[in-house]
């Protein structure tokens, strides 16, 4: 587990190579800027400090941030938990990097200039939604054990990347997407293997961000049909848009290192690590100068609310 504190914010710029969006999310690494350019920005060089407990991660990590809407269609930002494994840390989502399930097949690190987007913002429906993508809902504040929907404690967002890559040169694509693919047949935890488009097997990224559901428990703020009340940023009451970028900041080969001894949750020794105390304290302001916390009479960047 690798995890993360994040920042909340909301790019003022349109849409560019990852994690450049109109509408809020939460990141990580005090150097992130919007006008980072592909390849040239290597985060282990330019960053100073990391929020990850492994202390020579400084890649960004994106997701889109969950909202509360009321019955009289304020909105407010849905807190997020922090993974019980990972005591204080001061919130944020929790990365995985999962190598093969077989405990033996090898996977090969990104490489510098690395970045890839899972997931569609504008999807609304189920049709062409990226595999693997899911949500659940734990039924106490323990997170134990997993439990189905209403959420009485909190809901969990979990986001897998595609596992296999092409040859060492193929870091980045237009659409951040077409330079990674899922295996051919099977999946990557039965160890499936990759297409001979992308014959690189890469380790499996997911992310997982817990929101605390509970401070809007009461029905009394619901809408009066009943329907759900939780919209993501980019004006997504479906769930089916959720998504995430990534771009690769680990330094030297530290990542080769970690996969290659097959390290397990936030203990390992072939890396450095720092205390949540120090990891807390990196922390990028934000950009776009707007409210993002509180009741708001819209969502940030006054996105609408939209079914399809």
């Amino acid at each position: 587990m690798f995890p993360a504190r994040n920042r909340t914010r909301r790019s003022s710029r349109p849409a560019r190579p990852i994690a450049l969006n109109s509408h809020t999310s939460d990141r990580r690494r005090e150097f992130f800027n919007s006008a980072m350019e592909p390849v040239a920005y290597d985060p282990a060089a330019k960053s100073s400090c990391t929020s990850c407990t492994f202390s020579e991660d400084f890649s960004n990590y994106w997701a889109a941030n969950l909202y509360f809407k009321a019955r009289n269609g304020t909105f407010k930002r849905v807190p997020q938990m922090t993974n019980l494994g990972l005591r204080g840390k001061n919130g944020g989502l929790t990365v995985y990097y999962i190598p093969p399930y077989d405990g033996k097949s090898k996977v090969t690190a990104f490489k510098p200039g690395f970045r890839m987007i899972v997931g569609d913002p504008r999807l609304r429906s189920k049709a062409t939604m990226q595999k693997q993508l899911c949500h659940r809902c734990f039924s106490n504040m323990a997170q134990d054990p997993f439990g189905g929907a209403p959420c009485t404690g909190n809901d969990t967002a979990t986001l897998p990347n595609q596992m296999c890559g092409g040859d060492v040169g193929m870091i980045d694509s237009p659409d951040h997407k077409a330079n990674v693919a899922y295996p051919s047949s099977a999946s990557f935890e039965s160890t499936g293997p990759c297409p001979a488009s992308h014959p690189v097997r890469l380790p499996q990224v997911m992310y997982e961000v817990m929101w605390d559901t509970t401070p809007f428990n009461d029905k009394e703020f619901w809408p009066l049909d009943g329907s759900n009340p939780f919209v993501y940023s980019m004006g997504d009451p479906t769930s089916y848009g959720w998504h995430g970028d990534y771009l690769f900041g680990w330094k030297d080969d530290t990542l080769q290192k970690a996969l290659d001894a097959r390290c397990t949750g936030d203990r390992c020794t072939a890396l450095k690590t720092q205390t949540a105390e120090q990891a807390n304290t990196c922390i990028k302001e934000q950009e776009a100068k707007e409210p993002v916390d509180g009741w708001l009479t819209a969502l940030p960047g006054n996105l609408a609310t939209t079914y399809e």
